[in-house]
């Protein structure tokens, strides 16, 4: 059986002249917030990667095809459609063979930007340990995704309602690069630190492009984590986010919700315990994620090959 791949011809004009491109996910879009703000926020994050010099390429499953890059129809159909899948490594496979509909999430993506030939992609936060997981094993498959498939992911870090001192001991484990952008502390989110620190610093584009063309000089698998900290004035301060959490992953537990249904319940919850303002810096972190992906797409652009 042959891919069903679709790269709009923008996307594939960049790729093939070597302009810089970033690869968005989608269930940002589907599972993220609900219409029409969550078409205006994917315009928003496009526009954001444009304007920072590089190609925007987001990414989801339609009618059994792996589509890179959306036109803008195909977007506001997507933003709009009910009980859309959220793929993984696990279930890609599967939605596609059964011409299926299905959002990416950061696994499912950097799948699909790989098989476009795509270095570089921007995303919110990564999955990880969650809080527990040494009785239910909850680790996101983002984890494996990371260690196996060749793509620099810049996110703020892993999502802060995860089991972050887990989540890095096993990035640590698989050899994932857990790389800081410009400070010394691992953010955590809506937080600029996480109460950690970080294994590694860079403080340019240009530093994290070459760590990730050494990577493949080197033959090693896998990507490299980019945790670029929330803007300073969007933040939310980790000891205001740490009981919102704690409250939240309790009323998750009292009502059993759990699995792939577990991380959209607690963002949902969150928004309503902060009053709005969990999604107003998630916002601020996304679009600032996608600007330091354009940069690091830039300076892979034009490194000699």
């Amino acid at each position: 059986m042959s891919l069903n791949l679709k790269i709009t011809p923008e996307v594939l004009d960049a790729i093939a002249e070597n302009r810089p491109v970033v690869a968005l996910e989608s269930t940002i879009i589907t599972h993220g917030m609900p219409w029409p703000q969550n078409l205006e926020m994917a315009q928003k994050v496009e526009t954001t990667v444009r304007e920072a010099g590089a190609v925007p390429a987001t990414i989801a499953v339609l009618d059994g095809a792996l589509h890179v890059g959306l036109e803008t129809d195909r977007l506001e159909v997507l933003a709009q459609a009910k009980n859309v899948a959220k793929l993984s490594r696990a279930d890609m496979a599967a939605c596609m063979a059964r011409g299926g509909t299905g959002a990416t999430t950061v696994a499912a993506t950097m799948i699909g930007a790989r098989q476009a030939g795509i270095a570089v992609f921007a995303t919110g936060g990564i999955g990880g340990v969650h809080q527990g997981a040494e009785s239910s094993f909850d680790v996101s498959a983002d984890l494996h995704e990371l260690a196996q498939t060749a793509v620099t992911v810049v996110a703020a870090g892993a999502k802060a309602i995860l089991d972050l001192p887990k989540t890095l001991e096993v990035l640590e484990t698989l050899g994932v690069p857990v790389i800081t952008y410009g400070q010394d502390r691992l953010p955590a989110f809506w937080s600029r630190d996480a109460g950690l620190a970080s294994p590694l610093r860079m403080d340019s584009a240009a530093e994290i492009a070459a760590a990730h063309a050494m990577r493949a000089a080197l033959g090693l698998p896998g990507g490299q984590l980019v945790a670029n900290p929330i803007p300073a004035e969007a933040e939310i301060a980790r000891d205001t986010m740490l009981p919102v959490i704690t409250r939240a992953t309790e009323d998750a537990e009292r009502h059993g919700i759990t699995g792939k249904a577990l991380t959209p319940y607690l963002l949902q919850r969150i928004y309503e315990l902060t009053e709005g303002r969990s999604l107003t810096a998630n916002i601020a972190l996304v679009l600032n994620n996608a600007r330091l992906a354009a940069e690091i797409a830039r300076e892979l652009s034009v490194r000699p090959a």
